[in-house]
Formats: structure tokens, C-alpha cells, sequence
């Protein structure tokens, strides 16, 4: 898998920080968690977003 966990490219949703190969904002998973939702939850809406991003993401913050 690709290292590479965010990706900000004015091309892509204006520049919008999102998962490194897809157009998922980064601003989703949060608001996800913030409303109490869960990490499955989350990938099983945006399936193109791998699990390992998000837990190397959530330990960055």
C-alpha cells in the first residue's frame, strides 16, 4: 500500500485535503467520529479509503 495518507491537490476538490488516492475528504472521517459514528461505519461508506489509512491518520492527530 501506498505510504502516502493525505493528498492536497488544487485539481482535486480545490485543493481539499482528502485520502491519498480518492476523493474523500479527510473533514468526512471526522465528522463521521464527531456524530458517534464508527471506523467501520465510515469505510463501509467510502470504500475506497483503507483502513490503514485511517488508523495512521488518527495517530498523526
Amino acid at each position: 500500500m501506498e505510504s502516502r495518507i493525505i493528498n492536497i491537490d488544487p485539481d482535486i476538490l480545490g485543493g481539499t485535503p482528502v485520502f491519498y488516492g480518492t476523493r474523500v475528504p479527510i473533514k468526512n472521517l471526522f465528522d463521521y467520529l464527531e456524530t458517534g459514528e464508527t471506523i467501520d461505519y465510515f469505510l463501509d461508506d467510502f470504500s475506497g479509503v483503507q483502513r490503514e489509512q485511517v488508523i495512521k491518520l488518527l495517530k498523526m492527530s
